[in-house]
């Protein structure tokens, strides 16, 4: 009971009760903006991935997929040719690793069949970034600055059309030239002795039912993508090349399964399903 005349008792501790309040409220805060954060981070790599994919398996990327696994301690890593992460054949989606089987395996049989050719250094056969390379040297295939190919030549493309025709991937044809201008009656620049010789390769692979026409393409490159430094002869020779590239399907084309699997992955990511 307070009396007349006597001021009421003020508690000195009630700014407690407020900073209390105000301290729960900022922890709160913080553990919302952490559980958000944590959230973002799986959404944006989700995100990063499908994205990496989509434009790899159209051909936009051509380059080399991420590489999420961790090598362990002490672990040398090894170089292999990389080859894209989704393979659309058809209505089929091949995985890495079955591409990689295949092309190994008609790369053993060319290497089988053309073990002469490939002695004598006129073929050649490796892996390469988009797929399996079969290069095939001027010096076994064409006379100096034509496009016109040698008749002994003829026997050894016949050998890899009969291998090719029993595969299921396309064929990219590419003419290469070493950087030595060239200019003649017929040619007035490594771009066109390159390209002439990519599409009478392509013509006559058409020719021998070696693979359908929309599985086939020709590229012109002249001097711009080398094996070696144009600084000797030798060099200049591995150069002047035509390169039977085997690649995936997929590079090309998409099938309509597969497209309708990317939308709803699409989908997924930006709705945060």
């Amino acid at each position: 009971m307070i009396r007349r005349g006597q001021r009421p008792h003020v508690s000195q501790e009630r700014w407690l009760v407020s900073y209390a309040d105000f301290i729960t409220l900022l922890f709160a805060f913080f553990v919302v903006l952490f559980a958000t954060a944590e959230a973002d981070k799986h959404k944006q790599a989700q995100f990063s991935q499908s994205i990496d994919e989509a434009f790899r398996a159209l051909g936009i990327f051509p380059g080399p997929a991420r590489q999420h696994a961790a090598t362990s301690p002490g672990s040398k890593a090894t170089e292999e040719p990389p080859l894209p992460m989704n393979i659309v054949m058809g209505a089929d989606v091949l995985a890495p690793a079955r591409v990689k089987s295949d092309l190994e395996s008609i790369g053993r049989d060319l290497q089988q069949t053309l073990s002469k050719e490939v002695a004598k250094h006129t073929v050649s056969i490796q892996m390469g970034r988009d797929g399996l390379v079969v290069s095939l040297r001027e010096a076994g295939f064409f006379a100096s600055g034509s496009a016109t190919p040698k008749p002994e030549a003829l026997r050894t493309l016949q050998t890899i059309a009969t291998v090719l025709s029993r595969t299921q991937y396309d064929l990219r044809v590419e003419g290469h030239t070493d950087n030595i201008p060239i200019h003649n009656a017929q040619f007035d620049s490594n771009w066109e002795l390159s390209t002439a010789r990519a599409t009478t390769i392509a013509r006559l692979l058409l020719g021998m039912n070696a693979i359908r026409a929309d599985r086939l393409s020709a590229a012109g490159y002249a001097e711009y993508h080398p094996l070696a430094p144009n600084d000797s002869p030798d060099a200049r020779a591995k150069n002047r090349r035509v390169d039977l590239v085997v690649l995936p399907r997929s590079k090309i084309n998409f099938s309509e399964s597969a497209q309708s699997s990317q939308s709803r992955t699409w989908r997924k990511i930006t709705e945060g399903e």
